[in-house]
């Protein structure tokens, strides 16, 4: 059987259910690729008592081993946040269904209700999108991310951007900046923005502010950049908390 597991932000989000699923399984992945994690693996491993072999998108996408593996044994895939909001385990669900692999999903906690830390009203986002890093030489310069940013403003929603494990904010905001530009955008260095970091953990931090000055931020991973539409009086004044100087 196959168990994809979610395992929150923090290493002690496990809760006791998913930790006795985990120790009857005879082989612990973690997908490394998702997202990055704010701790170390050996952390983890303390927290489950158990060894983790960690795996690239390669062997997920694939599919082959890890579901030959699950028809015969216990296998546990353990996702950073929840298992589900990155789609490409809703792919392996519907191939585990073609091959008659039996499949349990645990859910955890994602950086999807962790945002309302910043005080923003989980209602008043709009779409989710993804800010990948580009690859120059391979001419790999995906922009969709702007379009849903544009989509979102014009219906009064925030917008939440997630940025690739190896994206920093000043690139992220570059991006922005430099589409913006291409398509007379109203994205610019006075654009509000606010930056988070390791929501959920002890090390969160929140900073709110024009874009200009969020780029020189250095702040630890994972991190993600929310761009919020018009502010409801009371999202304005607990912003305030997190401004940058």
């Amino acid at each position: 059987m196959l168990y994809i597991i979610g395992l929150g932000l923090d290493k002690g989000d496990l809760n006791q259910r998913a930790l006795k699923v985990i120790k009857k399984c005879k082989v612990i992945y973690l997908e490394c690729y998702t997202s990055s994690l704010p701790y170390k693996i050996n952390e983890l491993e303390k927290v489950i008592g158990e060894k983790i072999a960690t795996v690239e998108r390669e062997f997920v996408d694939d599919e082959v081993t890890l579901l030959k593996q699950a028809k015969k044994k216990n296998v546990a895939l353990l996702v950073y946040g929840d298992p589900l909001i990155a789609t490409t385990h809703i792919s392996l669900l519907i191939e585990a269904k073609k091959q008659k692999v039996k499949v349990e999903v645990l859910h955890n906690i994602s950086v999807l209700n962790a945002i309302t830390e910043t005080g923003l009203e989980a209602y008043k986002f709009g779409k989710v999108t993804s800010i990948p890093k580009w690859q120059e030489k391979e001419n790999y310069q995906p922009k969709s991310f702007y379009s849903v940013l544009k989509q979102n403003l014009q219906i009064g929603a925030h917008t939440l951007l997630l940025l690739d494990n190896e994206l920093s904010l000043q690139e992220a905001i570059s991006y922005l900046l430099q589409i913006s530009k291409e398509q007379g955008g109203s994205f610019s260095e006075k654009t509000l923005c606010v930056a988070c970091s390791c929501l959920g953990t002890a090390k969160q931090k929140i900073a709110y502010g024009e874009a200009k000055k969020i780029a020189r931020l250095n702040l630890n991973k994972p991190h993600c950049l929310i761009v919020p539409a018009k502010l409801h009086f009371v999202e304005a004044e607990f912003l305030k908390r997190f401004k940058v100087k």
